[in-house]
């Protein structure tokens, strides 16, 4: 069985894994409201909360 000559540093280790998170955010256009946003994460429109197209929570409704 082969062992490492050395113990691999944690600087070493961790320059070889900076690649594997580095992946861009899959990226959707709404039906309803036509705003790019993230997959699978709410997002505000003119002040007004969405998710999947829905209207979840409106703006106007909470100031009164």
């Amino acid at each position: 069985m082969a062992h490492p000559k050395r113990k691999t540093s944690k600087t070493r280790r961790d320059k070889r894994r900076t690649h594997y998170k580095a992946e861009a955010p899959t990226l959707s256009t709404c039906s309803s409201t036509g705003t790019v946003h993230e997959r699978h994460r709410a997002y505000y429109v003119d002040g007004n909360l969405y998710y999947k197209g829905k209207l979840v929570i409106d703006a106007e409704a909470d100031l009164g």
